[in-house]
């Protein structure tokens, strides 16, 4: 919960304006502002001030204990013109909340940790249990001075300027080891722990046996990503219990999918019980994985519990990016946190061009020209697969004509895809004509390098009849300069010639132009490969200059009348 707290009317205003935006997240603090800042410190993850800096400061100051548990807390002005991260910047997720407030209330976040303002992610953020020099190694870090990477599994991480060598150490790994000195120990969720446990098995016998297994085994239970078990185990209080107290969640699989894993150790007794030869070694390993501790019982006499360990792979992560039409302002925040997670871009060069300032210092560029599309799929899967954090970007949305469908025609299910939609070429079109695309409507791509023209010619015609408002892609290029005219003439055989047509060149872009014309004066001359052209149907009409197709049509029936 966030606590947000005001001294003001103006402060008040910009107070209710962010508690209004987000409903379910906020809790409004009252009263004299020193209890109200006292109450939210005790009860809230996170705080938003809107007083002064400095009141803010002398507030908090007798209330702070210890980085890693005091709330997050950000400072907003009266004016709401700066939200700034005073205290919990990483651990209290400060900064993050910062920029959330900045585009809720349209304020410049402040964010004055170091590892921020030059780029480089903290080492405390990245989602991952870390232990060591912290505070050395991210000086290093920010100093430029060579730190090694020691990654003993395979994790896909953001761009953290690290090599082969260096005077300290970033060490990925889940064994139970100590940091050494000038070292940072990063613990992934690589390991799952496999649970059988009898009716009643008391918590402590469950637990217990875990921490052994872990222990003895030289493995580190922060890197235990969940506890699984048969679904007839789901509501076993021991089990339970024992993945609370860890912080993991309890994942259950159905007996008959645990007994199609092949396991060294099967029983009879399980297979009686609840249907499956083995609860604890099939359930850490129907993901697959390697068995690190096969099955072992619990010490106590009789053995209540059981419990088996399986390291997964580490899993490579591709996020397919849409990044807009091409204004800054259209590209949404998930996109910007998919390109600064990303250690790998893999893009067409013109797109690169356009967000190579998001990235963080260090992420490796793979670029190449028109054309190499399916090449570029390939690659980005590819190095997804080495278990890389990749972003693949295409323009508008990924997933209209652009890189998506290559890149998962060519992705398996051994690795992460993360779709992060996009503002389309259509879109953007439509909002500059007006509202063009209110009620059914279909986009065609007018290019045959990859779909034959009978195809796009059918498809055309199918639209026309329907009477759908038409989106044309691609419409016209140098070589291809017959198919626009071609599919105008198959829409004619539907339409009148005062149907609206909507011409937008650049959209969102600083050349942008659009305008108004009908299907008979259109010039297909005008047009070319940066334009997107949309054609109404026999409803939309030009109102005020504005390109309108209603979503019903009694409104427009008693328009048509009242003339």
């Amino acid at each position: 919960m966030i606590g947000l707290i005001s001294a003001t009317a103006a402060g008040a205003a910009a107070r209710d304006r962010l508690a209004a935006a987000w409903p379910d997240r906020v809790r409004v603090y009252d009263g004299p502002v020193g209890d109200a800042v006292r109450r939210a410190f005790a009860e809230c993850e996170q705080l938003v001030c809107f007083l002064a800096t400095g009141a803010v400061v002398r507030l908090i100051a007798p209330l702070l204990g210890d980085k890693a548990s005091d709330p997050g807390v950000v400072c907003v002005d009266e004016g709401g013109r700066f939200a700034v991260s005073l205290v919990g910047g990483h651990g209290g997720g400060a900064n993050e909340l910062a920029r959330e407030v900045g585009e809720s209330l349209g304020a410049q976040p402040v964010v004055t940790t170091a590892t921020d303002a030059v780029g480089v992610p903290g080492l405390d953020t990245l989602g991952l249990p870390v232990e060591g020099d912290v505070a050395g190694v991210s000086r290093a870090l920010l100093d430029g001075e060579p730190v090694a990477l020691r990654a003993e599994v395979v994790w896909p991480l953001p761009p953290l300027r690290v090599g082969a060598d260096g005077a300290y150490t970033v060490r990925l790994t889940d064994r139970l080891v100590e940091p050494a000195e000038h070292e940072v120990v990063l613990r992934p969720p690589s390991l799952v722990v496999g649970v059988g446990a009898s009716k009643g098995a008391p918590v402590d016998e469950v637990l217990g046996l875990i921490e052994g297994a872990l222990a003895d085994a030289g493995l580190a239970a922060g890197s235990v990503a969940e506890l699984a078990t048969v679904d007839a185990k789901a509501d076993e209080p021991g089990i339970v219990e024992a993945a609370a107290r860890l912080g993991v969640p309890l994942v259950t699989h159905a007996a008959a999918a645990l007994a199609a894993v092949e396991v060294p150790n099967p029983s009879a007794a399980p297979l009686a019980a609840v249907g499956t030869p083995s609860v604890a070694e099939a359930a850490a390993l129907v993901g697959g994985g390697e068995l690190l501790v096969p099955k072992r019982k619990s010490a106590a006499n009789p053995a209540m519990a059981t419990c088996a360990v399986v390291r997964r792979p580490g899993r490579g992560r591709l996020a397919v990016v849409g990044l807009g039409p091409g204004a800054r302002d259209l590209l949404t925040p998930r996109a910007k946190a998919e390109l600064r997670r990303a250690s790998v871009l893999v893009g067409l060069d013109q797109y690169v061009d356009q967000i190579r300032d998001l990235l963080r210092p260090g992420t490796r560029v793979l670029e190449s020209g028109l054309g190499a599309e399916e090449e570029r799929a390939r690659t980005a899967v590819a190095e997804a697969r080495k278990g890389q954090a990749v972003a693949l970007i295409g323009s508008g949305d990924a997933g209209v004509y652009a890189m998506a469908s290559p890149a998962l025609a060519e992705a398996s299910d051994d690795i992460d895809v993360i779709g992060v939609p996009g503002v389309t070429a259509a879109l953007a079109a439509a909002a500059i004509l007006g509202a063009p695309l209110g009620h059914d409507h279909v986009s065609i791509s007018l290019s045959d390098l990859h779909t034959p023209w009978e195809v796009i010619e059918r498809r055309v015609r199918a639209a026309a009849e329907a009477d759908l408002v038409v989106t044309f892609y691609n419409p016209r290029s140098r070589g291809r300069d017959w198919q626009l005219p071609k599919a105008l003439a198959i829409l004619a055989e539907h339409r009148a010639p005062t149907t609206p047509v909507g011409v937008v060149r650049n959209a969102s872009r600083p050349d942008e132009s659009g305008r108004l014309t009908t299907l008979a004066a259109l010039d297909p001359a005008t047009v070319d490969m940066m334009t997107v052209v949309t054609v109404g149907n026999t409803a939309t009409r030009d109102i005020a200059g504005r390109m309108v197709t209603p979503r019903g049509y009694r409104w427009q029936a008693s328009r048509e009348e009242a003339k």
